[in-house]
């Protein structure tokens, strides 16, 4: 008996307790995150710079970036509270079937007759709908506070209320008419291959991924910024010059409007592996910062498409997608792990009976949506390991990339640029170890500069 057969069998069993499960791995994931937060919290107490730092950050910066980082992780912390009091109250109240009802009476008032949501696939997409737009208004007091209160205070926010309103407006749209088709597809295949969809999910998802980076960054992200090609003058001249000299396939150099929203710098480029590249500046970064700097930002940039990173983190992606869909082919035919939320598969209810109660919905068939939803929560124990691999494997690809540009002789440069970024972004400058393996994807300032083996100029002199 193979693993997953032995995993379909223990999951057979009867009278597993599924909601207690899941509300422990939810509040077991709540303290964890919260215990390393606490440590962060106590990590941010310490009145003392990293040492490689002393020379570069004065002490009024250092005080608010620490302050800084003390509202965010109390922000975080209450909206983990919120996160997790949802989740107990969506599962011991059985508001899946709600919503799926909701659904429903949805469909019924909006659409005539024979276009209301008669198959589960229907169904499930008009259950994601209010789902989803009812998760937008229950975080919308959260989203106001970290954009005008948060990152107001500390002088960072560059929203208006007419962008962000207009910001959650086209991206409910964009969910609606690129998430439904995509969701659609998605759920038609465990219809078509209901036994073996495997492979064709993965295929599938693979497809979508690319698709998204193709075209995200053509055709999305400009509904929601401007890009402008960088001038002709020394910045371009110097791009162009260090991708001619190691080859990269720059195509286009776009300027990002991104002070727009923020006064948070950044540069990334866009494009599959194997194809021409697009090298995006934010404003913000242009406008602070040498010519010098950017290009050995850049350089930082190139050395991961050097080192094909995009492609080992999609290689990555597939591998976790695979292992996911493995374990969810174990468990998505369980009837009485869907009948414990509320759903009960392959019966039919005279209409006097499913119309009276709103916690108990009849199916004709599996409600996948409903089953993945339940699963990832199952695998919350596993996905925070998860995280801990997928960081650490971005941090090492961090490092390859300093090295890279540290090899092209950027090194000075790329550290004061870092420096220069802390600085304006008010970035953490003591960070825990526990907290930083499990939540960042990039090492510390102080660790970057020690990797650079660099040495202050303030200290030379």
């Amino acid at each position: 008996m193979s693993v997953f057969e032995s995993l379909q069998s223990l999951c057979d069993r009867p009278n597993i307790p599924w909601k207690a499960i899941i509300i422990g791995f939810s509040a077991g994931q709540f303290l964890f995150e919260s215990y390393i937060s606490y440590r962060q919290y106590k990590a941010l107490s310490s009145n003392k710079l990293p040492p490689v730092l002393e020379n570069e950050i004065d002490q009024e910066t250092f005080e608010k970036s620490e302050a800084y980082s003390k509202a965010k992780i109390r922000f975080s912390v209450v909206s983990d509270v919120w996160a997790l009091a949802q989740k107990v109250a969506f599962v011991k109240w059985d508001f899946m079937p709600r919503l799926w009802h909701m659904g429903g009476s949805l469909a019924a008032t909006l659409l005539p007759v024979k276009y209301r949501a008669v198959t589960t696939i229907a169904q499930s997409l008009w259950f994601l709908l209010v789902l989803s737009n009812i998760s937008t208004i229950v975080e919308l007091p959260f989203s106001y506070y970290q954009h005008f209160v948060l990152e107001e205070k500390f002088g960072f926010n560059k929203l208006t209320i007419k962008i962000w309103v207009t910001d959650m407006i086209k991206s409910t749209l964009l969910g609606v008419a690129i998430g439904g088709p995509v969701l659609y597809g998605f759920l038609k295949i465990f219809d078509l291959f209901e036994t073996n969809f495997l492979w064709y999910v993965c295929l599938f998802l693979l497809a979508v991924q690319l698709l998204a980076m193709t075209l995200v960054p053509v055709y999305i992200m400009p509904l929601f910024n401007t890009f402008t090609p960088l001038e002709d003058g020394e910045l371009k001249d110097s791009i162009e010059a260090l991708a001619k000299k190691v080859g990269f396939p720059l195509d286009q150099i776009s300027v990002i409007d991104g002070s727009k929203r923020s006064s948070h710098s950044n540069a990334y480029f866009t494009g599959l592996p194997f194809t021409s590249k697009r090298i995006v500046l934010f404003d913000t970064l242009v406008n602070a910062n040498s010519v010098d700097e950017i290009t050995a930002v850049l350089a930082h940039e190139i050395g991961h498409w050097q080192k094909n990173h995009v492609l080992n983190m999609v290689i990555f992606s597939q591998l976790h997608t695979l292992a996911i869909f493995s374990l969810f082919s174990s468990v998505y035919r369980n009837a009485s792990f869907y009948e414990t939320f509320g759903f009960v598969v392959d019966a039919v209810a005279p209409e006097a009976t499913a119309a009276a109660t709103a916690t108990r919905v009849f199916t004709q068939g599996f409600p996948i949506i409903i089953g993945f939803m339940l699963f990832n929560d199952l695998l919350t124990p596993l996905e925070c390991g998860m995280q801990f691999a997928m960081s650490l494997m971005s941090r090492i690809q961090e490092y390859q990339a300093d090295a890279y540009a540290r090899g092209l002789g950027y090194t000075q440069n790329l550290c004061r640029a870092l420096i220069d970024l802390q600085i304006k972004n008010l970035s953490t400058m003591n960070v825990d170890p526990l907290y930083s393996a499990y939540h960042y994807s990039h090492p510390t300032l102080a660790e970057r500069l020690t990797a650079l083996d660099y040495v202050s100029e303030k200290k030379k002199a």
